[in-house]
């Protein structure tokens, strides 16, 4: 009897999503196969490295080395119509880590993205085309990114419909998912660790509270998706602010620690699953 085929379905939740590699790094070394990934927004970024062939150290170089340059350099500000950046200049970042505008057939694991019609707040589920514009659909935060243009629809993030893309996974022919959620509970959210007591808070800046938004509105469609997952992976990343990139160290080191304490389960449910 062939094995079960095992999915991974990486959410969105901006720089706490780079908690997605130390997860990566962890189901690599304990061997646990990894036959397709759905990724949302940043989910789909860390995927569409990961299927493409980049193993996991690879990508934790490449995110720790862009965490040391400043991210304005990749912004192109957009008259506001649509969103405040164009996003050619992140599109043109990922097609350089990626290896070019490639196609979802050249990468080597399967591969599907989520991004949401802004007009009928459909799910809108990628698989075919060009990788780079796929992705860059699916990170199209409203408000910040423009949107993108596929067809007769326009796309922004897939987080609005599909936070945690397990329901994808299934659809990809998964038989066991191990889903990874870096969006803390709304209780959660506030930063630890003294840095926002009551009276001593920053006013947050328009990307954090976009951000937030999206991720404070969408929490309970995170809890229902993860139902569906064999495996579910929670990195404490509470603590970690929608837009500090700058601790990407910080967010691979705790989807590590997080990935780790999940592994006897997994091995113990997969090895039931495959007699």
């Amino acid at each position: 009897m062939p094995r079960k085929k095992v999915g991974l379905a990486l959410g969105g939740g901006a720089a706490r999503g780079l908690a997605h590699i130390g997860v990566l790094a962890v189901l690599e070394k304990e061997g646990i196969p990894i036959d397709m990934i759905a990724g949302t927004s940043i989910g789909a970024i860390v995927g569409s490295l990961y299927a493409q062939g980049k193993d996991a150290s690879h990508l934790k170089e490449l995110f720790l080395g862009l965490a040391r340059r400043k991210l304005t350099r990749f912004i192109d500000p957009s008259l506001p119509r649509s969103g405040l950046i164009k996003g050619k200049k992140f599109k043109d970042l990922l097609a350089s880590f990626v290896g070019g505008d490639i196609k979802f057939s050249d990468l080597k694991i399967p591969f599907a993205c989520v991004a949401t019609d802004i007009e009928t707040g459909e799910e809108i589920v990628i698989a075919r085309g060009s990788v780079p514009e796929a992705v860059r659909a699916s990170i199209s935060i409203p408000g910040i990114f423009t949107v993108v243009k596929r067809g007769s629809r326009y796309l922004v993030d897939g987080g609005l419909v599909n936070p945690v893309p397990v329901s994808l996974a299934q659809r990809m022919g998964a038989d066991f998912i191990i889903a990874v959620n870096v969006i803390p509970d709304v209780t959660d959210r506030a930063h630890q660790g003294g840095k926002e007591k009551a009276g001593s808070a920053k006013e947050p800046h328009i990307i954090h509270i976009l951000l937030q938004s999206i991720h404070i509105g969408t929490y309970s469609l995170v809890r229902s998706s993860l139902e569906k997952a064999d495996i579910v992976i929670e990195p404490f990343v509470a603590h970690i602010g929608a837009g500090e990139f700058h601790r990407a160290r910080e967010c691979v080191l705790l989807g590590e620690l997080a990935a780790q304490s999940s592994i006897p389960e997994i091995k113990r449910k997969l090895a039931a699953s495959n007699p």
